[in-house]
């Protein structure tokens, strides 16, 4: 089962600690955090339930290429990471 950590900034808004989630591409794995933990799916997930601007996801070392669908497949094994996206200079 995948493994799904968040970044401290985005745990500075609400508590999101590290939990497994069941899925074998990223849609199937973030419903499923969102059904463990509703308030983080509101942050990370917009109305039309694709990724909120502000928000990154990796899978292991590779950054999601569909932000829309989130087709990008996750291994029985691998780690996801959502990041709080950070800019500025």
């Amino acid at each position: 089962m995948p493994k799904v950590a968040f970044t401290g900034q985005l745990q500075r808004f609400l508590p999101a600690p590290s939990m497994e989630a069941a899925g074998n591409c990223v849609r199937a794995v973030l419903d499923d955090v969102c059904r463990q933990n509703p308030r983080l799916g509101a942050y990370v997930l917009d109305e039309q339930g694709s990724l909120r601007k502000h928000v990154t996801v990796f899978v292991g070392d590779r950054q999601i290429a569909d932000r829309l669908t989130l087709s990008d497949p996750v291994g029985p094994g691998e780690e996801v990471y959502v990041l709080q996206a950070l800019s500025g200079g």
